[in-house]
């Protein structure tokens, strides 16, 4: 279980939320400026709050009540973000190897192959994140994300540049990988179908305010019925 409480300023924005997710993946919906990549900031320890805490299975992720420092050895979290920032000088192989620094290196390769066959990616293994496109991009920074075993894996629009189909079915190999390897994730998106095509449970954030926790199904019905009537608009 994930349990947090967070007060946290960027310019003018205000976030308050405290919650706890107990479901194995949870969908953080809300629209554009809602604070979706800001909680998952600082989620990652990579953004510092005016105050809260962080835990998760009750361990906490933090030194101290303020300032969010982490606690030596207890963070292992992943987060993959919208925009992939791959190593441009390192192979795909090479980028998805980078933490695994503590395996020998046949347990690296075999865990690099077993990582890009997750994503879909095995016959981009050669290749540099220059001759990659937008979606290929996305998967080798998730399977990057993955090699390492995190514990904790936040995800900010991760699957954006695949098409829905595509990004489904990732989806649907993911959340059965992440099950089976006791990984607890966190999806950050303003796409409805996202949050409906996952068997999630959904934070609504409005303006950096927790709206609903729930169901994906109970949570997102108003914003399902809304696409559904604008879809019979002629």
């Amino acid at each position: 279980m994930l349990e947090f409480a967070l007060d946290a300023r960027r310019g003018s924005f205000h976030l308050q939320v405290e919650c706890a997710f107990a479901s194995d993946w949870t969908v953080v919906f809300g629209h554009s400026g809602s604070g979706k990549s800001t909680l998952l900031r600082l989620l990652a320890g990579l953004d510092r709050p005016l105050r809260g805490h962080i835990a998760l299975d009750q361990r906490p992720l933090t030194e101290t009540a303020t300032g969010l420092h982490c606690a030596p050895g207890r963070r292992s979290t992943a987060l993959v973000a919208q925009q992939p920032a791959l190593f441009p000088h390192l192979t795909v192989a090479a980028n998805v190897a980078y933490g695994l620094r503590n395996l020998d290196r046949t347990a690296r390769a075999a865990r690099v192959v077993e990582m890009l066959a997750l994503v879909g990616a095995t016959d981009l293994a050669a290749r540099r994140p220059q001759a990659l496109s937008g979606g290929e991009s996305q998967r080798v920074a998730l399977a990057r994300a993955l090699a390492p075993a995190p514990r904790l894996l936040l995800l900010d629009e991760p699957l954006s540049a695949l098409d829905g189909k595509a990004s489904d079915a990732l989806l649907d190999r993911l959340q059965l990988w992440l099950r089976e390897n006791h990984v607890q994730a966190v999806m950050a998106t303003h796409d409805v179908t996202d949050a409906l095509a996952t068997s999630a449970q959904v934070l609504l954030l409005r303006d950096g305010r927790q709206d609903a926790l729930g169901p994906a199904a109970q949570v997102l019905a108003t914003e399902r019925d809304r696409i559904a009537l604008r879809l019979q608009t002629p």
